[in-house]
């Protein structure tokens, strides 16, 4: 994935997770992105643990692993505040 694909994946994957559970997230383009890159490494890592396969490119059980692993990134963001 080159790096341009992985900015429009991150802002997808953190667009999505930000609109699946709605908050008070002060969080600008830049980190809505990084939201994204870090969630799918996180989904893709959990994803290959519980034996669900991993962080594979663009398609949908990479997009699922990558949004839920966002999605506990902002667990773990809004407790730290």
């Amino acid at each position: 994935m080159g790096i341009f694909s992985l900015v429009i994946m991150g802002l997808l994957v953190g667009l999505i997770a930000r609109a699946l559970m709605p908050g008070n997230d002060a969080m600008g383009l830049f980190r809505t992105i990084l939201l994204g890159v870090v969630g799918a490494f996180l989904g893709g890592f959990l994803g290959s643990l519980l034996g669900f396969g991993s962080f594979t490119g663009f398609n949908f059980r990479s997009l699922v692993l990558a949004v839920i692993g966002s999605m506990i990134l902002l667990l773990i963001f809004r407790e730290k505040k």
